[in-house]
């Protein structure tokens, strides 16, 4: 097509335009022309078909993308060669479901769930994943599809698993008793809200992250008997510990169990919550006595010099910064965060006023710390309520990818 030919098509497109003018880009076979219209709205159906049928790679996966393709160009698509089509389809079929009314035709709806399931049985995983996160919160989902998506590989099944409401607890206490991987445990302690019944099938499984995880999510409701069987599990198991020790629904039995092995940062958070009666109150308050005799620590907070020191020597670790937090020393936590993070003292302070979990766990990460550290810092430095607080993922893990840390430092003019 010539160049003056090609100018009068692209203003042809930007108008709007007659049916007569669509069937004249489509006889001129001009690949650009064709895809430019496969993007419009406002072609008709007729057009949009004909380009799913027989258009170039682009203008099919123009039309998957396109909200106005009809339901039998979908569901021709979810049949694709090309995987971008498939992939484009998927990001878009979970967005039409809700807009589909009863009064839609039975020949529409029925075109589309077809579509549907098609892309959900897709031999591409990353289609299915793609799926599974458009219509993870979707009530208006074949439940067999969320079924089977629910028992896919990880990456497709954590979202189904985190937030379906299709998903009943018959359902879930079946996926997590059956189910060979353990992040079906994780994904569901995560869940909110989660009943009782759930809570306790995750909780009898002893899964460390999983139990932490359920522990940490403030919309789980756990029956004390649960709670007080993982208190008498997690003598041994310290990433149980504050989860455990921040649940509001902890028996008075629990709360003495676990100020028996808790740091004494621990017993006194315990023993700072109203409504404990006086004897509980001064059973916590001796045993934090004896923890700090135990532990040995020093009330007083080093100086800052102490802390340079200890960094100059190589020994300014993990340890040494865990204990600083817990014991509520924030002098010198801004400090060791300074200097193992080569951050100015300054941004570190704005960090921890932020009220935001993830620039002070971005933070932790560049000071080359571990992520139990930053929970720490979330909980006692920074006081954030249950909601707020950025738990680590599979127990031990930085939540946040690297870019996404990097992201958050740079707000903060925290660079390289």
């Amino acid at each position: 097509m010539a160049a003056e030919d090609r100018k009068d098509w692209r203003d042809l497109l930007s108008a709007q335009l007659s049916r007569e003018a669509m069937l004249k880009i489509l006889e001129v076979h001009d690949k650009a022309a064709r895809e430019a219209l496969a993007k419009r709205t406002d072609a008709s159906p007729e057009v949009l078909f004909l380009l799913a049928n027989e258009g170039s790679e682009a203008a099919r996966r123009a039309v998957a993308a396109n909200p106005s393709a009809p339901a039998h160009a979908n569901r021709l698509l979810a049949d694709d060669a090309d995987d971008e089509v498939r992939v484009e389809l998927a990001r878009k079929i979970g967005r039409l479901l809700p807009d589909l009314t009863a009064d839609e035709s039975k020949r529409l709806r029925d075109l589309t769930i077809e579509t549907l399931e098609r892309l959900a049985r897709d031999q591409l995983v990353r289609v299915r994943q793609i799926l599974a996160e458009e219509i993870k919160h979707l009530d208006c989902v074949p439940r067999a599809v969320i079924k089977r998506l629910a028992r896919d590989v990880e990456s497709v099944a954590a979202p189904i698993l985190e937030y379906s409401p299709l998903l009943s607890d018959a359902d879930l206490i079946e996926i997590v008793t059956t189910a060979q991987a353990r992040f079906a445990l994780l994904c569901v302690a995560k869940r909110r809200p989660l009943s009782p019944s759930v809570s306790e099938v995750v909780a009898a499984a002893l899964d460390v992250p999983a139990v932490a995880a359920l522990l940490a999510n403030s919309g789980a409701h756990i029956r004390r008997q649960a709670l007080d069987k993982i208190a008498d599990q997690a003598v041994k198991v310290t990433e149980w510990h504050m989860p455990l020790v921040l649940r509001n629904d902890l028996s008075k039995r629990a709360m003495r169990r676990l100020a028996g092995f808790v740091s004494s940062a621990l017993i006194a958070k315990l023993a700072s919550r109203g409504g404990l009666d006086e004897k509980t109150r001064r059973h916590l308050k001796q045993r934090m006595q004896e923890r700090l005799d135990k532990e040995g620590i020093d009330p007083e907070a080093p100086k800052g010099t102490d802390v340079a020191a200890l960094f100059k020597a190589g020994k300014l670790n993990d340890s040494f910064v865990e204990s600083a937090v817990e014991m509520g020393r924030r002098e010198t936590l801004i400090t060791a965060l300074s200097l193992l993070a080569k951050v100015p003292e300054d941004s570190v302070r704005r960090i921890l006023q932020s009220g935001s979990a993830k620039p002070v766990t971005a933070l932790v990460w560049r000071a080359k710390l571990t992520m139990r550290v930053a929970f720490k810092i979330q909980s006692f430095v920074m006081h954030l309520a249950a909601g707020e607080l950025l738990p680590a993922r599979e127990g031990v893990h930085f939540p946040l990818t690297e870019d996404e840390m990097r992201w958050h430092l740079n707000y903060f003019g925290v660079r390289g």
